[in-house]
């Protein structure tokens, strides 16, 4: 068996924190740049300027991207040979109160949803579980802003709507966000399961890479006619027109019952801001 200290749970995800604060990863820069040279319309070409120049800023700063830093929501991979002799969601809360407090990041959680009293650390955190093979523990942790995910949508639709019925949505959902999303924006689509489920791996559908591509074709062609719907929507950067609405799409799918459709969009502003690490666990030594 093995394991993994306490005390580096709660500086790993302390510093993921500041760190995704403070930094956009190379590979979205590079799409921003990218995005920005292709773009026609002038504004929108302005604009993309702007939040690159503002990344370089935060970066060379050290200084966060955004004024709002967003919940913090963490998801965990952990390997079934690993063991907890303390509660792993107590120190991940550790690590975010530290994080927050250290990096000097706006503290935005509110103790319920009615009373709304500031917890003034921004714990706690949203997290979810997954358990796979091996002894390592892969941290994914973001601070999601506000903006994007008040935006975010889910429907319950008929299969009889099938895959248009899907394209549909995930369009009005863009047209709705406008510029309230601080678009361009990752647009995270989960399709399947049942009504929890299409919103977690729409989640999940923004943490994954930049570049990267569906699991399976179907997936794939879906996440490409998206994408260029979506970038003749002329909602563009900041919602004040352009071709650059979205960066990417990424899709995620379930299997589902016969007669659902779950739909689910979980849209990503500009700062997409997102850190992964992965920790080794230490074995442990037999005392006998």
């Amino acid at each position: 068996m093995y394991t993994i200290e306490r005390k580096t749970i709660v500086e790993t995800i302390k510093d993921m924190f500041i760190d995704s604060a403070y930094h956009l990863g190379e590979d979205f820069v590079n799409k921003l740049k990218s995005s920005q040279e292709k773009e026609s319309n002038q504004l929108g070409k302005s604009i993309l300027s702007k939040i690159i120049e503002n990344q370089e800023i935060a970066k060379n700063n050290n200084i966060p991207l955004c004024q709002d830093t967003g919940v913090a929501v963490v998801m965990l991979e952990i390997g079934r040979e690993l063991i907890f002799d303390y509660d792993l969601e107590e120190a991940i809360n550790a690590g975010v109160r530290r994080g927050y407090m250290d990096g000097y990041l706006r503290k935005s959680m509110v103790k319920h949803p009615i009373n709304r009293i500031n917890t003034l650390d921004n714990s706690p955190a949203v997290i979810h579980y997954e358990f796979v093979a091996g002894h390592q523990l892969t941290i994914h942790a973001a601070p999601k802003g506000g903006g994007s995910e008040n935006m975010s949508r889910l429907k319950m639709l008929t299969p009889g709507e099938g895959e248009q019925g899907i394209i549909d949505f995930v369009i009005e959902t863009v047209k709705l966000a406008g510029g309230k999303a601080c678009p361009p924006l990752i647009v995270g689509v989960g399709i399947g399961g049942n009504f929890e489920k299409a919103a977690l791996i729409a989640k999940k559908a923004i943490f994954r890479k930049i570049n990267d591509q569906a699991e399976n074709e179907v997936d794939q062609l879906l996440e490409e006619k998206l994408l260029k719907e979506i970038n003749h929507l002329n909602v563009g950067p900041m919602g004040l027109g352009g071709e650059t609405t979205a960066l990417a799409v990424k899709v995620n799918s379930y299997p589902c019952h016969i007669a659902s459709l779950p739909v689910a969009v979980n849209l990503q502003c500009h700062s997409a801001r997102k850190s992964e690490v992965i920790l080794d666990g230490k074995k442990i030594e037999n005392s006998n």
